[in-house]
C-alpha cells in the first residue's frame, strides 16, 4: 500500500479543487514527520470527521532556535509515508523549504499574548515560526478542519488565536495527549533519550499528574509547585525551565486552581528537552488511570 506524495503547492491545490467539486470536506494534520502513535491518532480522528485527509510533513527551520537541533531532528519520510498509508491517509504533502520560504520571503506571522510565556520565553521566535508556517499550510491546503495534539498545548492555543484573529475559515480540533504505557508523553524527541534516561523520563508525567491531582483538591498552589519542581530535579531533570499553572482558555498565570486549568512543564533530561501538560480539572481520574496502566 502506498500514499501519493505531493511536493508542489499548485498540484496540491488542483487535487483539493477536484475534491471540492465532489463536495468533500477536507482535513489537514500538520506534522514535522518522525511520526508516532500520537500523530496517527490525529489522522484517525481526521478520517472520522472529513472525507479527505492531508498530512503535511515539513521540518520548519523557522521554529528551531538552534541550527544543531534542526540538523539532528529525525527525518523519516519513507517510514512516515508507510504509516500514513496504513491508516488510510489520502495525501502526504511534503514541500521543500525553498518552496515554503522562497528567495526574498519577508513575512512573519506573530501572535502576541499566548505565545509569550512558557516555551515562548525560552525559545525566542519559535511561535512566530509556528504561526507563519501554519498560516501558509492552511492557505495552501484550503482545509475545513485542522488537527493538533494537546501535548503541545501552548502551540494549540497559539493556533486557535491565530485562526480567530485572522478570520481563517478552518475549524481547529484538538486531540488528547497520547502516552506510552509508562505515562511518558509520546514525542519524536524521545528517541534521543539514552536507555537510562528513558527509564527516568516517565517520572516527569508521574509528578505532573500527582501534583495536578492535589491542585484540583484545593491544596496551595505555590507550595505544591515548589515541591514538584524539587521532585523533578531529584529525578534527574535539569534544568526545569518552567512548571506553571495556567488558565486552560488563555494561558493566564493562575495563583489558585479556581477554574479549568493546565499544569505545564518543560525540563531537560540530559540533552533532550521534554514538555508535558495535564488538565487540572480531571487530574484525579488521570492519576487512577496511570496507576491502573502501571499495575
Amino acid at each position: 500500500m502506498s500514499i501519493p506524495i505531493v511536493r508542489i503547492v499548485a498540484e496540491l491545490r488542483s487535487i483539493v479543487a477536484a475534491w471540492r467539486r465532489e463536495g468533500f470536506r477536507v482535513a489537514v494534520v500538520p506534522t514535522m514527520g518522525a511520526l508516532h502513535e500520537g500523530h496517527l491518532s490525529l489522522v484517525r480522528a481526521a478520517l472520522a470527521k472529513a472525507d479527505r485527509v492531508i498530512v503535511t510533513l515539513f521540518v520548519n527551520p523557522k521554529q528551531f532556535n538552534s541550527a544543531g537541533d534542526l540538523a539532528v531532528y529525525p527525518r523519516t519520510e519513507h517510514d512516515d509515508a508507510a504509516k500514513l498509508a496504513s491508516v488510510g491517509t489520502h495525501i502526504l504533502y511534503a514541500p521543500d523549504a525553498a518552496d515554503i520560504y522562497p528567495q526574498g520571503f519577508a513575512t512573519t506571522v506573530s501572535v502576541a499574548g499566548v505565545s509569550e510565556a512558557l516555551c515562548g520565553a525560552f525559545r525566542p521566535g519559535h511561535f512566530d515560526g509556528v504561526a507563519t508556517v501554519v498560516t501558509k499550510l492552511f492557505l495552501q491546503t484550503g482545509a475545513n478542519l485542522a488537527f493538533f495534539g494537546e501535548k503541545d498545548f501552548q502551540q494549540l492555543q497559539v493556533v486557535r488565536r491565530l485562526v480567530r484573529d485572522l478570520d481563517i475559515p478552518i475549524e481547529i480540533v484538538a486531540g488528547p495527549t497520547v502516552r506510552e504505557a509508562d505515562g511518558l508523553a509520546m514525542s519524536s524527541r524521545n528517541t534521543r533519550l539514552s536507555a537510562a534516561e528513558r527509564r527516568s523520563a516517565p517520572r516527569l508525567a508521574e509528578i505532573l499528574f500527582e501534583t495536578a491531582g492535589r491542585l484540583s483538591s484545593g491544596e496551595p498552589v505555590e507550595r505544591l509547585l515548589h515541591d514538584a519542581r524539587q521532585e523533578i530535579l531529584a529525578a534527574g531533570f535539569s534544568p526545569v525551565e518552567y512548571l506553571e499553572l495556567r488558565a486552560g482558555d488563555n494561558l493566564a498565570l493562575m495563583a489558585t486552581a479556581d477554574r479549568p486549568a493546565r499544569l505545564l512543564v518543560a525540563a531537560w533530561l540530559g540533552q533532550t528537552r521534554l514538555i508535558d501538560n495535564v488538565e487540572v480539572e480531571s487530574a484525579q481520574r488521570s492519576v487512577q488511570a496511570l496507576k491502573q496502566a502501571a499495575a
